[in-house]
């Protein structure tokens, strides 16, 4: 569910700002150049091999507040491919992300007593890893960090007279830093926002970072979550290099790209910059993900299709739903409920007329049976109800955010609520506590926590009125009814440097909880507001693994940095136009180099109706998000898949394919628990050198090598494709091949039920049958796609298949519930083999799983002399095998659309097969004459 799209929202902006006393602000009394910085007046090695030093600021001045006339820096190459510079207020401790909340090394602890000689200065002033070097400046200070390897400066903070930006700022409530880039760098990241200009960034658009409550129609505006966090891919002579900058703060911040340069403003926090030498995409997740934490592993079926809308009003319409799924025989897995399965929008209660729990426990039996799941929402917000077990039992166990000593009042669906500290040790028990408590009442498989930016429909320090109901129970439920007054009285609340909040420089406070409020241990709601869906996010996450020991799936609206260690994340709430499923990818994409990569937007849109052209290219494009849902507006007309005859046809087949290639994505989110590695990726991770593509964001890949081409505007029936260097065939016809000699846009066939998807050469995929639910799905016969480039006389392929118990916690081999397999394929001397090599076989065996087909595609010859193995026998009866050979069609960029080409290309097919999964195999035949 979400307010945001339903409120005047820029008048009531403009009323506050005025109310606030910032109508017509400018920052242009502030000069671009704050201060003359720091010098370094002490530097030493660190016992356990980092640099410490110290700074003194050079000129005071008070703008934005006054300078912290001391700083120590520490930095540490904590890998061989992370260097972590950390700069704090060197006299008194300065608030931080929680150790306890994302796990890292404690940095020294700050010194009272300040040297003030340079007597213990280095004579060098490089700090060399082994794949990055720190390098200092004395007066004004400044650092850089160049890549080893290759020398080339990956971030430099010294400013000189011709930059338009100063040196480091660091007072108590702004921090500012730049560095300089080359014009020709390729940024992506720091969200999260809806950027208009596609995946990379765009210098001169307003990066702010703040979670916030607004919807993803809003660009360039701070949106949900928190991730300051960049990736800068640069190619110098034909070579790529990829890096990333992380910024671990939790503060509210403005970012300023200009293309030649990066400039943070902060209000508040420290610099605590990690650098991750890469040089790969790749291997910058990995090195990323392996600080924050590796995401979540999550359950089969949440791989499935997810229906859900924000107005199913009684257990009968949800029956209907699934039946209506079943009759026009498109897949889903996991049935939804917005907030009206709840007794007056409370937390953990069911409605007891319109959810009867005798009967919703009946309808949750029947599709437990089938293998169906079942999630709600949860917002944070705790009703304020003096007969509501949840708030008494809050209330006694003193778990809620406070402010003035009491707990702040504030207001969303309920009414009048209170925040839960996520922060306090007995929050997170009170919270599992309930979560066990609402499970007893109603076996859900997964929470949805949603509003927990967190998100408050009213502003300042409220009461609730004596004098009338609030809500009244008519109207928009997101109209303030509390009686309340701005708070302005407070540095916290009205800070001096104002970040562009909501993308038009609202109060920090606006809309959420007083920045002035406190949370356990007399932490701010300032310092921590970005941290709040993060840290239910881990409460949540305990408390579901704790219930019967399974894999919990949690879908957070709000995220930071580490998020995906806990949850899966959908973009909130869109619109059902043609340019929100364009910007869809995008943020989808940003995602996963945030280490958040089970996302996905809700498909069809949130609101206003999609038109029914929109609805088919969306759930087109929206069968191959890592998370596959649609969601709509309790105002919205009903947009199942089912609502159309057409849409139906569009979904039957592309998530009718996503099913085949369930253990495919499987597998994906295997390697993303284990590396990072995101399930849908920007072509430039598996294509850095290929510089076309570094701006593509009309495409994406599934892994490394299954490329996804939607329609994404209104009327087309062809779409513009680029294909990257190799050969690329159909998977919706595996004879369609193109053969893409040097990378170029192609234009393919796309009516209206057709989406465009391809399998790059040299890999090996494994898939399935499909079917209605993946627990059928995932016990059918595999086949195996083997693609070599066209018409190969010499050439290997890939691929890899994880299997699990999907229920157990983790997702790890050597439990004897899991089983891995690398597959493999050559061409040479005229002979084709295949053949797997097995790790743990145990679980694959007992669950009877086996190949059925292999189809190769690529061949210049037919097959003969089949020979075949398994678990290193040779099987001398093959009788049953059958090798089938088509020739294929292929499409070069050399040639109109509709042309063919002189070279021959083959595919065979390998019927019969009876092979084990969980046993090693190899099959091998010699390529006979090109018919």
């Amino acid at each position: 569910m979400g307010s945001s799209s339903y409120r005047p929202y820029l008048l009531l902006i403009v009323s506050i700002l005025c109310i606030y006393g910032r109508c017509g602000a400018s920052a242009s009394s502030v000069p671009a150049k704050i201060g003359k910085g720091y010098r370094l007046i002490s530097v030493e090695e660190t016992p356990h091999g980092g640099l410490l030093g110290h700074l003194q600021v050079k000129q005071k001045n008070n703008i934005y507040g006054a300078d912290i006339p001391h700083l120590q820096f520490h930095v540490k190459h904590e890998t061989n491919d992370r260097l972590r510079v950390h700069i704090t207020d060197a006299e008194k401790q300065r608030w931080e992300v929680p150790y306890d909340l994302l796990p890292r090394e404690r940095p020294p602890p700050v010194k009272q007593a300040i040297g003030r000689s340079r007597k213990n200065l280095l004579t060098s002033s490089e700090y060399e890893g082994s794949e990055l070097i720190f390098s200092y400046t004395t007066d004004p200070f400044g650092f850089a960090v160049r890549r080893k390897s290759t020398g080339e400066t990956l971030f430099n903070t010294t400013a000189d007279h011709s930059d338009k930006y100063g040196n480091m700022v660091f007072k108590d409530q702004y921090l500012e830093i730049s560095t300089k880039l080359p014009d020709d760098a390729s940024l992506y990241g720091l969200g999260e926002n809806t950027q208009p200009h596609g995946i990379k960034l765009y210098p001169g658009d307003p990066y702010t970072l703040y979670t916030t409550d607004i919807s993803a129609i809003n660009l360039n505006a701070d949106l949900y979550g928190s991730h300051p966090v960049y990736m800068d891919l640069r190619n110098k002579g034909g070579k790529a290099y990829a890096h990333s900058v992380l910024l671990l703060n939790s503060n509210g911040m403005d970012v300023f790209y200009k293309g030649s340069s990066l400039t943070y403003k902060v209000i508040g926090g420290v610099f605590d910059f990690y650098f991750f030498g890469g040089p790969t995409p790749l291997a910058v997740v990995d090195q990323y993900t392996s600080l924050v934490g590796r995401p979540a592993p999550m359950p089969y079926w949440s791989l499935g299709f997810h229906q859900c809308r924000w107005g199913y009003h009684n257990l009968s319409v949800v029956e209907d739903v699934v039946e209506n799924y079943k009759k026009a025989k498109i897949p889903l897995d996991v049935i939804w409920n917005d907030d009206d399965h709840m007794d007056g929008h409370k937390d953990f209660t069911l409605n007891p007329v319109n959810y009867p729990r005798p009967k919703l426990l009946e309808f949750l039996n029947k599709i437990h049976d089938l293998g169906m799941k079942y999630i709600v929402i949860n917002d944070p917000g705790i009703g304020v109800n003096e007969s509501y077990g949840v708030y008494q039992r809050g209330m006694a166990n003193d778990v809620f955010i406070k402010h003035d000593g009491e707990p702040f009042l504030a207001q969303v669906w309920p009414g009048a609520v209170y925040f839960p500290d996520f922060l306090n040790p007995k929050t997170v028990a009170w919270w599992g506590d309930e979560i066990r408590r609402f499970h007893e009442l109603v076996p859900i498989d997964g929470l949805w926590i949603d509003m927990n930016e967190p998100s408050n429909f009213c502003n300042g320090k409220c009461t609730i009125p004596k004098d009338k109901l609030c809500p009244s129970g008519t109207g928009p439920g997101w109209i303030c009814c509390l009686d309340c007054k701005n708070i302005t009285s407070t540095r916290w609340d009205d800070p001096p440097y104002k970040i562009n909040a909501s993308g038009i420089g609202a109060p920090i406070g606006y809309k959420t909880i007083v920045t002035s409020a406190v949370h356990y241990n007399g932490v701010l709601e300032y310092d921590a507001h970005s941290l709040y869906g993060f840290s239910e996010a881990i409460a949540t996450h305990k408390a579901l693994q704790g219930l019967e020991g399974k894999r919990p799936f949690i879908l957070s609206r709000s995220t930071f940095v580490g998020s995906g260690k806990y949850a899966a994340h959908w973009t909130g709430d869109n619109k059902g136009t043609w340019d929100d499923i364009k910007y869809s990818i995008s943020t989808m994409l940003n995602f996963g180099i945030f280490g958040v990569p089970m996302v996905g937007s809700d498909i069809c849109g949130f609101y206003p109706a999609p038109t029914e052209e929109l609805c088919n290219r969306w759930i087109e494009l929206g069968a191959f998000y890592p998370f596959s849902r649609d969601h709509a507006n309790f105002y919205s007309p009903r947009q199942e898949l089912y609502q159309w005859d057409s849409v139906a046809k569009s979904a039957r087949n592309a998530l009718g394919m996503r099913y085949k290639l369930l253990p495919y994505l499987y597998t994906l989110n295997y390697e993303a628990h284990i590396s990072g590695a995101p399930i849908a990726r920007p072509l430039f991770f598996s294509f850095p050198t290929f510089t076309k593509c570094y701006g593509v964001s009309t495409q994406f890949l599934l892994g490394s090598s299954v490329l996804v081409s939607p329609v994404l505007d209104k009327g087309k029936t062809k779409v513009n494709a680029l294909f990257p260097p190799g050969t690329w065939y159909s998977l919706f016809d595996l004879k369609d091949t193109i053969v893409s000699d040097e990378g170029d846009y192609r234009s393919l066939d796309a009516p209206l039920h057709v989406i465009n998807v391809h399998v790059y050469q040299n890999t090996i995929l494994p898939m399935q049958q499909g079917g209605l639910i993946s627990k059928e799905a995932r016990m059918t016969p595999f086949t195996l796609i083997v693609t070599f480039a066209a018409g190969v006389t010499e050439g290997h392929a890939d691929g890899k298949l994880y299997l699990d118990d999907d229920e157990l916690p983790e997702m790890s081999l050597g439990n004897g519930y899991s089983t891995y397999v690398d597959f493999h394929a050559t061409v040479e001397d005229k002979t084709v083999k295949v053949w797997s090599e097995v790790m743990e076989g145990k679980y694959a065996l007992q669950k009877g799983w086996i190949v059925e087909k292999v189809k190769i595609l690529g061949l210049n010859g037919i097959g003969e002399s089949f020979q075949m193995e398994v678990g290193g026998n040779s099987v001398s009866d093959v009788s049953n095998v059958q090798l089938i050979a088509s020739e294929q069609r292929i499409y070069t960029d050399k040639l109109e659309d509709g042309g063919g080409d002189t070279r021959k290309s083959m595919m065979i097919e390998v019927k019969g097969l009876d092979l084990p999964v969980g046993k090693n195999f190899a099959i091998s035949w010699k390529m006979g004459v090109h018919g």
